[in-house]
């Protein structure tokens, strides 16, 4: 799959198109190019296209295809989700986590501009959440609990389920982005018993540009939509539909379904063997809960030297700080600052994040090429 130069262990900021997923959408391009609102018989064909992607990505995540919608990606559904939820109960009250993604944490604080209140729930060492500190942030004002699955620097897997239970226990609902994790471990919104749900087609080998908020039946008329025009989507998300994206998400939904479990063996066995030959490496260690996290991910502190030279330094190799928004920074990262590392360490620190294209071969190579540039780096 991977025919160019480059090492890629960066599939957490996106992960290269399916080829299969490719071959699906390119008809919608040229071919069946009609709009999905027209009326006459090649637009209600897309349309029914449409309706079977949508089929696909229900099944995916065990909902029902009238709670989806379709959005430009997850930061827009984190939007529609978080602004957008209201209810006439005069709650005004979220509570979320610091080692959210920037899309819920820089929401939050816009929100914080007006009537809302929002608590930051702290994740101790590992980057874990206290359920009993999370039940004492909840108030009778509390509108929504918003908490990720997968951590998107880290890895680590909050206890979403039981954290839902607590939630609507005490009177209000639950948001949770699943971008991280949807496509690689099994997400059943029902099963969590989670009200909202957002991601992105890019995170599991479909095209950048098209995402999805799931919205239970039961508060769907408690969600205002933030984008007006021809009122499509029932009046939630106004717009002409991106169809070769709706097709792309709708394809690497079914193909998901169908080989997570395949891949994650493979992948898990990839990513344990660079962590324990990169913790080989004098003075490494791990950033997060070594056993609460996903299968893909390991993010590594190499003491005495600064993840940008690192970076740079490899050329070829594709690793990261933290986030694909800030991915070489000179800032450490928000969530190890978090979860109370300093920021020198932070700033020694390299998430890697691998797919089911990485070859053990890649990661030898890797292996070799880290090693030499960290004992170069730190003796300078």
């Amino acid at each position: 799959m991977m025919d160019n130069d480059f090492i890629y262990l960066d599939y957490n900021a996106t992960t290269p198109v399916d080829p299969r997923v490719l071959e699906a959408m390119l008809p919608y391009f040229n071919q069946l190019y009609a709009n999905s609102g027209s009326s006459h018989l090649f637009g209600l064909t897309v349309r029914e296209a449409i309706e079977n992607a949508a089929e696909d990505i229900a099944k995916l995540i065990g909902a029902d295809s009238k709670e989806i919608i379709f959005t430009s990606g997850a930061t827009e559904s984190v939007n529609l989700a978080l602004k957008g939820f209201k209810t006439d109960t005069g709650k005004s009250h979220i509570v979320t986590v610091t080692t959210e993604h920037k899309a819920v944490l820089d929401t939050c604080a816009q929100l914080e501009k007006g009537e809302f209140q929002v608590d930051y729930l702290n994740v101790d060492h590992l980057g874990n959440i206290n359920l009993a500190e999370l039940e004492s942030l909840i108030t009778e004002k509390t509108l929504m609990v918003c908490i990720m699955l997968v951590n998107n620097e880290t890895g680590v897997i909050h206890p979403i389920k039981e954290i839902a239970e607590m939630a609507h226990r005490k009177g209000c609902c639950v948001f949770c982005d699943v971008t991280q994790a949807v496509g690689k471990i099994p997400v059943n919104v029902k099963e969590l018993n989670i009200d909202l749900i957002a991601f992105s087609a890019h995170k599991f080998y479909g095209p950048k540009g098209i995402g999805a908020l799931y919205i239970a039946s039961a508060i769907k008329n408690k969600v205002q939509p933030q984008i007006q025009g021809g009122g499509q989507q029932n009046n939630l998300r106004s717009g002409t539909l991106n169809v070769p994206g709706i097709i792309g998400l709708g394809k690497a939904a079914e193909l998901a379904l169908l080989e997570m479990e395949q891949d994650a063996q493979k992948i898990k066995a990839l990513r344990d063997h660079l962590e324990n030959k990169l913790l080989k490496i004098p003075q490494t260690s791990i950033n997060g809960d070594y056993s609460a996290r996903i299968f893909n991910t390991t993010n590594i502190c190499f003491e005495g030297i600064y993840s940008e030279d690192l970076i740079l330094s490899l050329g070829n190799i594709c690793v990261s700080s933290g986030s694909a928004c800030n991915a070489v920074t000179t800032k450490p990262s928000h969530v190890l600052q978090a979860m109370g590392m300093s920021d020198r360490d932070a700033l020694a620190s390299i998430r890697f994040s691998i797919g089911k294209y990485t070859t053990l071969s890649e990661i030898e190579t890797a292996v070799e090429k880290i090693e030499k540039t960290v004992l170069l780096l730190r003796n300078r």
